[in-house]
């Protein structure tokens, strides 16, 4: 299989880059390629001549695109726009990665792939029209949605929390906020699978389980032997922001479980993590 993947620089471009390793025919990231530009995104498919394109570029800062609503549509819609007309032009399928927050958070169960999707903040809007580029665009595809990625190195939500905790000596998190933490690596495991299944459509790819900001930040803590370090569970009302986050987006498994393809629970994956790669409390 020849793969295009957009984003390729980034934290789940590069190593789904790296696992396809010769199966990758082409590849794209700024500054030399902008998928809102159709006259730069549109010839580079085109010349890879994929079988598939794995869209994974986007503007994911969810305060920026609040700030910025138009750039997240011209980035995140439009851009996506660009990529699914050039999948077409080229004859490729197109694997399209989505967000948790296409959904309003007002479910108490975790939210099926079959369940209406209704954005509550820019950044969920716009991952949700560029969803409605792929699914109208095109026949073959999927929509692959997942939540609160993280992996080594980076500023990510880990990286942070541990930070806090040694310069502040306490932490106060929000614990009204849920979804689930996915650990990159296991999603490029699935996303692998799912692309050589040809089972076109939408899924639901994250690790199992869910928790809040404030369990998520508790577990860091414990597991890097912080635990004691105090932290207060706040309400999102208590952390002004931008944007505004759904409560509860906590994605269920039910396509991909149904191809054999799940994901180990949450807990597990970020305990092998921090076993590895996070130094401990000083």
């Amino acid at each position: 299989m020849r793969v295009f993947i957009t984003g390729a620089k980034g934290q789940l471009g590069s190593p789904i880059a790296a696992r396809l390793g010769e199966e990758v025919a082409g590849r794209c990231d700024l500054p030399e390629c902008d998928v809102a530009r159709a006259d730069q995104i549109g010839p580079a498919i085109a010349i890879a001549r994929p079988d598939l394109v794995i869209h994974c570029a986007a503007l994911t800062d969810v305060d920026g695109c609040a700030r910025d609503p138009a750039l997240a549509y011209r980035v995140n819609g439009l851009g996506t726009q660009n990529v699914a007309l050039a999948c077409a032009g080229a004859g490729a399928a197109l694997l399209y990665i989505s967000t948790n927050e296409v959904f309003d958070g007002e479910k108490c169960e975790p939210y099926w792939e079959f369940d209406e999707p209704r954005p509550i903040n820019p950044y969920g809007r716009s991952k949700l029209a560029g969803e409605w580029f792929v699914s109208h665009l095109l026949t073959r595809f999927y929509i692959v949605r997942s939540s609160w990625l993280y992996a080594p190195g980076g500023r990510n939500f880990i990286h942070k929390i541990t930070q806090l905790a040694d310069e502040q000596g306490r932490l106060r998190v929000v614990a009204d906020e849920v979804s689930s933490p996915t650990l990159v690596s296991d999603l490029v495991e699935a996303i692998v699978k799912l692309i050589r299944t040809d089972r076109f459509g939408v899924y639901h790819l994250t690790n199992a389980g869910c928790c809040s900001r404030y369990d998520w930040a508790r577990k860091v803590l414990d597991l890097t032997g912080r635990g004691a370090v105090p932290v207060e569970p706040i309400t999102r009302a208590d952390f002004p922001r931008p944007s505004t986050p759904p409560a509860n987006t906590a994605l269920a498994n039910t396509c991909a479980a149904a191809l054999g393809i799940t994901l180990r629970p949450w807990e597990e994956a970020l305990e092998e993590l921090l076993r590895h790669l996070v130094t401990p409390a000083p």
